[in-house]
């Protein structure tokens, strides 16, 4: 059986930005730092602040309040409400 590799994408997107001198200047500064391009650092860091905002968005905070509520939710040993079981019983029904 013959396996294939990815398919490598060889063609790039452009991105254009406008900004100030000083922050250029300051991207220019910090690029060099690192050894990179302009363009490396300015994708890296755009991966990054992504990443950073994409993680962010599938993490849920709580509050103090109702952390405790939720815990308390997840130590309750009563049964569930009648609604919860009759959906229970439908969807065993349903799915086997």
């Amino acid at each position: 059986m013959e396996t294939r590799s990815p398919k490598v994408q060889s063609r790039s997107e452009r991105i254009e930005a406008r900004t100030t001198p000083d922050t250029l200047a300051m991207v220019r500064h910090a690029a060099a730092i690192q050894g990179r391009s302009v363009s490396e650092f300015i994708v890296a860091a755009a991966e990054q602040a992504a990443r950073q905002a994409i993680e962010s968005d599938q993490i849920l905070r709580l509050g103090v309040e109702d952390q405790q509520r939720f815990v308390a939710a997840l130590l309750d040993d009563a049964l569930p409400a009648g609604p919860m079981l009759r959906a229970y019983d439908h969807h065993r029904r349903l799915i086997g």
